[in-house]
């Protein structure tokens, strides 16, 4: 653990690309950095166009999409976009001059084409194409520093370039998947050079940003390879949160476990040059503590008092879902917080119960079958992605080539590259599962949130989608948004962890799943460490920072949360009976 991340060991370029799986520390670090290099008398600009940035928090300054000075940071510049804002005004901005010289119909089916989460994803690229291309700026800043999303969605963003290009270059026939770059053909170029700077190992470096755990590990492995795919090949990784020492049974059990992740690093990333910023406790907000983050091993215990008085534990959640006859239960949060294990523990203590349960899984690792047998009357399922994507394809294919001519067959092939056509074959499998709710209590454990919220989206859009595509609208799907909405049938449970970030995308969660008028009464602050005993004086330090997240959980719940303790080892079936209890 000699190579301690300092940014005057970086070789510095013009610009710095923070990426990494939500939650690892990337706003921290990227922020850190930013801090550290204007303190040294240059100029910074450091941008975020993560849907679920916390950096007003971060720096408790109001912040907007052009760019804020930080007082307390003579050199600093940061900028916030609102990926969801920018995609209302590019929408409006394609829709607005047909105002009043189409019919309603036609502009509300242009809403609804442009409604979906391609348009998030081309509004945050123009704004980010936009910093990265900019003669001007470049000049004016030592270093642009970019805080991106959580992995899918930076690397989604990279890729939009070529892929829409090749649509804009190839599309004669105005398919609806690329109404989204409607006016967008002369910004080509723009995009064109973005990724040209971004693949220009003298002008960017790419910083995957890591945590020492396996499933972080494998992120940026995929980011990694993913990004050297498009030409991005300067990279450089960063394990945050590494624990340098043990002296009690829970610090013992996370250093070996962090000990053996790393041991195992992922093959395609073992090259890469590595740093690494040792565990801190508490949450990198306020300027004080984004200087600290790199070079304070300060500890600071919080003040705050926790607002409880007992613990809540997931039988309570159980016994409630039990008593209302709960149909359709879903576990939803950003990746890594645990929705597998809380949904595996919910479907054990439902089936202990006496319901008959299905659980159901599209994260990719799928060892739930491995941990619960069907000796509590569960089945187990799991959604494969990409199996789902060609089937999915090859249907409208087949049909496609029984009744159309060539010309129209390749507007359906075009269309069927599109970036939301896996978004659509995997809710059509989504809402076969949701069907057998009429039978059984299904228990589906979701993938990381923006996935979740695409997979909602659709429900809004899936019917235009299928009749333009000339596939069929199964049954299953016509009574899939009526159930969702339906209270006394569909519970949410949210899951989070008590830190800054997760609990902000969990809240941006529960805002959208309002908006679809679709229930969430429980919530569950998985892995505390406020609920363990240590004397380990880091993690207790971390324990009572954990304080003011549970109390806003708590708040925001209305007392219906479970709080579950942080568990070493991998999931088995004892710790799932642990979880419940």
């Amino acid at each position: 653990m000699n190579n301690i991340f300092d940014v005057n060991k970086l070789n510095l370029t013009k610009y710095l690309f923070f990426t990494g799986k939500g939650g690892v520390g990337k706003t921290s670090t990227a922020c850190a950095t930013a801090v550290a290099l204007a303190d040294q008398g240059k100029k910074i600009m450091l941008i975020s166009t993560d849907p679920a940035s916390n950096l007003q928090d971060v720096f408790n300054t109001k912040l907007n999409n052009k760019g804020v000075a930080i007082k307390e940071v003579p050199g600093l510049v940061v900028a916030n976009f609102d990926p969801e804002e920018a995609a209302a005004e590019y929408r409006e901005s394609v829709i607005g001059p047909y105002r009043g010289k189409l019919p309603d119909v036609v502009l509300k089916n242009m809403e609804e084409q442009l409604s979906g989460s391609c348009t998030v994803e081309i509004a945050a690229f123009n704004e980010f194409s936009t910093f990265i291309t900019d003669e001007s700026t470049a000049i004016e800043y030592d270093h642009i520093i970019f805080d991106t999303a959580p992995t899918g969605h930076t690397l989604r963003m990279l890729q939009l370039p070529s892929a829409w290009n090749n649509f804009i270059n190839e599309n004669t026939h105005g398919s609806s998947c690329l109404g989204q770059l409607s006016g967008l053909e002369d910004k080509k170029n723009i995009y064109k050079n973005a990724v040209e700077n971004l693949s220009d190992s003298e002008k960017t470096t790419l910083i995957l940003v890591s945590r020492p755990e396996i499933s972080p590990l494998k992120e940026a492995e995929r980011a990694s390879k993913e990004l050297q795919d498009i030409g991005v090949n300067n990279q450089v990784l960063i394990i945050n949160g590494v624990l340098e020492g043990q002296d009690d049974y829970l610090s013992t059990a996370i250093f070996e476990k962090q000990h053996n992740a790393l041991r195992d690093i992922p093959e395609a990333i073992k090259h890469l040059e590595t740093f690494y910023i040792p565990l801190r406790p508490y949450n990198v907000t306020g300027v004080e503590n984004v200087r600290a983050f790199l070079n304070d091993k300060t500890i600071k215990n919080t003040s705050e008092i926790l607002n409880l008085d007992v613990i809540p534990k997931v039988k309570d959640i159980i016994e409630d879902l039990n008593e209302s006859g709960k149909k359709v239960i879903f576990t939803m949060g950003k990746g890594g917080v645990g929705k597998t294990t809380i949904a595996a523990a919910i479907a054990l203590g439902l089936a202990k119960k006496g319901k008959k349960v299905h659980l159901t899984t599209t994260d990719p690792a799928a060892h739930i079958q491995f941990v619960l047998d069907e000796s509590y009357g569960i089945t187990i399922s799991r959604i494969d992605e990409k199996q789902e994507f060609e089937k999915y394809k090859e249907e409208v294919l087949i049909k496609a080539r029984k009744t159309l001519g060539e010309h129209d067959l390749a507007y359906i092939e075009e269309d069927l590259k599109s970036p939301c056509t896996q978004e659509i074959a995997v809710f059509r499998a989504f809402a076969k599962i949701v069907e057998r709710s009429e039978n059984e209590v299904v228990v589906i454990d979701t993938a990381p949130t923006g996935h979740t919220l695409l997979l909602l989206d659709a429900t809004q859009s899936y019917h235009k989608e299928i009749e333009r595509s000339q596939g069929d609208i199964p049954e299953s799907v016509k009574k899939l948004l009526p159930r969702l909405r339906n209270e006394n049938e569909t519970e949410v449970i949210i899951i989070t962890l008590a830190e800054t970030t997760p609990v902000y995308e969990a809240l941006r969660l529960q805002a959208d799943l309002s908006r679809a008028h679709i229930n969430n009464k429980w919530w569950v602050i998985n892995s505390s460490f406020y609920a363990v005993d240590t004397t380990n004086t880091i993690l207790k330090a971390k324990a009572s920072n954990e304080i003011q997240w549970i109390n806003k959980v708590n708040e925001i719940s209305n007392g219906n949360f479970a709080i579950v303790k942080w568990m070493p080892g991998e999931v088995k079936l004892s710790k799932i009976e642990d979880i419940i209890n």
